[in-house]
């Protein structure tokens, strides 16, 4: 019984070490689909959102919401979020980008003239405005936090929808984080799930990505014209007090 504990013990700690590991060719895998991402010139991606939060008790409460997204590469996007308790949207035409919110009929206009990957980190820095699927335009680039991984681990493969994808499984501080990537020489995420550690209930959210390569809208979707009634207000920059 003791040599069966000690097995045991020995089998648990090289399981742990294992799951502590950067696996070099998940790296790779990340670096991977990265490149292909940015090698995707016009496309457009939708995401449905299932996300958690949790209650003073520890109860977990889901709620939803989804995004749709029209890219024409280097510096065109636009974004629609929805769920039920708001909706947004967000233009950027390679000049200017603006937020509006629907049901307020308010927009904000702020001048801009880099790429979507500068943009999706100003916005969030400067204005506490978080684009959705953000990391997309960052994987593959220079700023990708390849180097703050702590562990990185293949997990096998699995279909998400009717795609066969290669699973991987990463630590990064207080956050777990998963994704599915097709397999092949197109490699595009199409599951991402993320658990915060920070937090001892552990919620999770997961984001369902689908794909369209040969979109057909034209580049009139990322021009804003305020609409009939429509209120420009400032977007306050967090520096501000």
């Amino acid at each position: 019984m003791r040599l069966a504990r000690e097995k045991c013990r020995t089998r648990a700690g090289t399981a742990q070490q294992v799951a502590n590991a950067v696996d070099p060719a998940s790296i790779q895998a990340l670096k991977d689909m990265g490149a292909h991402l940015q090698s995707l010139k016009r496309f457009q991606v939708s995401t449905e959102l299932t996300g958690e939060r949790v209650l003073a008790d520890g109860q977990k409460l889901q709620h939803s919401a989804t995004a749709d997204l029209e890219v024409d590469r280097p510096n065109k996007l636009r974004a629609r979020m929805f769920s039920a308790r708001s909706e947004r949207e967000i233009f950027y035409n390679g000049q200017m980008a603006t937020l509006y919110t629907p049901a307020q009929r308010y927009y904000s206009t702020v001048a801009f003239t880099d790429t979507l990957a500068v943009l999706v980190t100003k916005l969030q820095e400067k204005y506490a405005v978080q684009v959705p699927l953000s990391d997309l335009f960052v994987w593959g680039t220079a700023a990708a936090p390849l180097d703050k991984i702590d562990s990185a681990m293949n997990a096998g493969q699995d279909f998400v929808g009717q795609d066969l994808c290669d699973h991987y499984a990463f630590r990064q501080g207080k956050i777990d984080w998963q994704v599915w990537i097709t397999t092949g020489s197109k490699p595009l995420p199409r599951k991402i799930v993320i658990t915060n550690r920070d937090d001892e209930a552990r919620p999770q959210s997961v984001s369902l990505l689908d794909w369209n390569l040969k979109p057909t809208f034209t580049d009139a979707v990322f021009k804003f014209t305020p609409p009939k009634g429509a209120t420009e207000v400032e977007l306050r920059s967090l520096d501000k007090k």
